[in-house]
C-alpha cells in the first residue's frame, strides 16, 4: 500500500523541482540574459547541484525550451478556457483582456526573456512557440471578428497585436506602481484600443 504514496510523493517532488528551476530560469535569464547564466546558477537558485538539472533537463537550451513552450501553452489553453466559459463576444474580450493582464503583471521575466532569447531556442521548439504565439492570436481575432463584424479581418490583427505590445510592456512601464492602479490602466486602454467598453464583470484571475 505504501508504493503508491511513494510514488505519488516522488512524481510530486520531481514537478516541484522542475518547477523551481524553471522559476530560477526565468529570474535569471531575464537578468543576466540565456548565454550570461550558466547550468550551475540555475541549479544553485534551485537549491540543488549543476549536475542535478540534468535529471530534469538535458541541458540549458531545453531549459529555455521548457520555460517558454509550457508559458506559450498556458496562455493558449487559458485563453481558450475564457472563450469557452463566455456566450457574449464582448464580455469575452473583455475577460480575455482580464486574463492577459493578470498573466503579464505575474510573469514580467519570462516576457522579458521571450523578447530577448527567443532566438536561442533549438529551430524546432522556436517554431513551436511560434505556432501556439499565432495561434493565440488568431483566438482574439476570431472574438474581435464577433464584437467587429465589419471591420477587416486584418485590422483587427492589427488591433490584437497592438494590444499585446501595451500588456506585454510590463517588465518596462509596470514596476513603480502597485498592480492593481496598472491592472485596471492597462484594462481600460486594451479595451479602449480594442473598441470594446469597459464593465464592472471584467474578470479577475
Amino acid at each position: 500500500m505504501n508504493a503508491p504514496i511513494d510514488t505519488t510523493a516522488r512524481s510530486k517532488a520531481k514537478a516541484d523541482r522542475r518547477a523551481a528551476l524553471l522559476g530560477a530560469a526565468a529570474t535569471l535569464f531575464a537578468r543576466s540574459g540565456f548565454k550570461g547564466v550558466s547550468i550551475e546558477d540555475l541549479g544553485a537558485a534551485a537549491g540543488v547541484s549543476g549536475p542535478a538539472v540534468y535529471r530534469h533537463f538535458n541541458g540549458k537550451q531545453a531549459v529555455l525550451s521548457a520555460l517558454l513552450i509550457d508559458v506559450s501553452e498556458g496562455l493558449m489553453t487559458g485563453g481558450r478556457a475564457v472563450v469557452t466559459d463566455t456566450a457574449d463576444a464582448a464580455a469575452a474580450l473583455r475577460n480575455l483582456v482580464g486574463f492577459h493582464v493578470d498573466f503579464a503583471l505575474a510573469n514580467p521575466d519570462v516576457i522579458r526573456v521571450q523578447d530577448r532569447d527567443l532566438d536561442s531556442l533549438a529551430e524546432s521548439d522556436r517554431h513551436r512557440v511560434r505556432a501556439l504565439q499565432r495561434e493565440y492570436v488568431e483566438l482574439w481575432v476570431q472574438v474581435l471578428q464577433r464584437v467587429h463584424p465589419s471591420i477587416d479581418e486584418a485590422l483587427l490583427r492589427i488591433r490584437a497585436h497592438a494590444t499585446f505590445g501595451l500588456l506585454n510592456s510590463t517588465p518596462h512601464s509596470a514596476r513603480t506602481s502597485s498592480k492593481t492602479a496598472v491592472r485596471t490602466l492597462f484594462q481600460e486602454m486594451a479595451l479602449a484600443a480594442l473598441g470594446v467598453p469597459a464593465a464592472s464583470g471584467v474578470r479577475r484571475v
